[in-house]
């Protein structure tokens, strides 16, 4: 983003926590899955929250992949969609980027918080 007194880049990394941050927010969300390489056997909680985010960021606009975990008995369709919504809001209130696209794949089901990995515990608690 070009300003009067120079340049503003956002680094990927900065829009991957964003998105993951809000992802983890939306009751139903068990956690994130460690994606394309990680597999559904490794679920990440805050402490790494961009892993599970694959983001591609131009200079206006960024488009966002994001592997999820859901608890056995939600909606999904409906937990995705408001993944969706949540991530696109916080990403272009916090960056001023378009958010062109948030693409969600459920990766996994658990079927209660006792299968969330122990890092993710004090974030499952906290929904």
């Amino acid at each position: 983003m070009q300003g009067k007194l120079g340049t503003v880049r956002i680094a990927n990394e900065v829009v991957s926590i964003i998105a993951g941050m809000a992802a983890t927010e939306i009751p139903g969300i068990a956690g994130m899955s460690g994606g394309i390489g990680g597999g559904i056997a490794q679920m990440l909680g805050r402490k790494n929250l961009s892993k599970g985010v694959k983001v591609e960021v131009g200079e206006k606009e960024a488009a966002v992949d994001l592997y999820v975990i859901t608890y056995y008995g939600v909606r999904i369709a409906d937990v995705a969609a408001q993944v969706q919504q949540a991530v696109k809001k916080a990403i272009e209130d916090m960056t001023g980027l378009a958010v062109v696209e948030v693409n969600v794949h459920v990766q996994g089901v658990v079927f209660s918080k006792d299968e969330v990995p122990e890092e993710n515990e004090e974030e499952v608690s906290a929904s």
